[in-house]
């Protein structure tokens, strides 16, 4: 599986053992991010990884202190669907009944390991459709 990865500054040592994680498990990375701690700005990271899984049709994850920033840039694209999580049963959810395809984790307010969590989650759940097919037909407006 090919994921894309994008994060801001405030996302430095949650970056890296995301990284390492899903290294671990034979997945191909695409790095949009920012390796170092020096202050960037957001869209420039958010906007390839967008860009990125819309071309891909496939996955990503991205990384800022709030996780607001990257998931109102990400949300630009018509064809993403990024979703804040920051408990895994929101980001099942997010799969589930929104069929996100982006995951956005809050780095100032997670722990690690309540991160990795959240991106278990979202990797391993299925979009369930159904009923749920309609209601994400009607969020893109273009």
């Amino acid at each position: 599986m090919r994921i894309h990865l994008a994060n801001d500054h405030a996302a430095g040592a949650l970056r890296t053992e995301i990284i390492q994680w899903l290294e671990q498990r034979g997945m191909e990375i695409v790095d949009h991010g920012t390796p170092d701690g020096g202050s960037v700005d957001y869209p420039d990271h958010a906007h390839p990884l967008a860009e990125g899984v819309t071309a891909d049709q496939g996955f990503g994850i991205l990384i800022c202190g709030s996780a607001n920033g990257v998931a109102m840039t990400a949300n630009k694209h018509a064809d993403v669907r990024a979703a804040i999580a920051w408990r895994p049963d929101i980001a099942v959810l997010a799969r589930q009944h929104n069929n996100a395809n982006v995951l956005c984790l809050p780095a100032r307010y997670l722990a690690i390991s309540d991160a990795l969590d959240c991106v278990a989650a979202f990797l391993d759940t299925p979009f369930e459709g159904g009923r749920h097919e309609r209601r994400v037909s009607k969020i893109s407006c273009a």
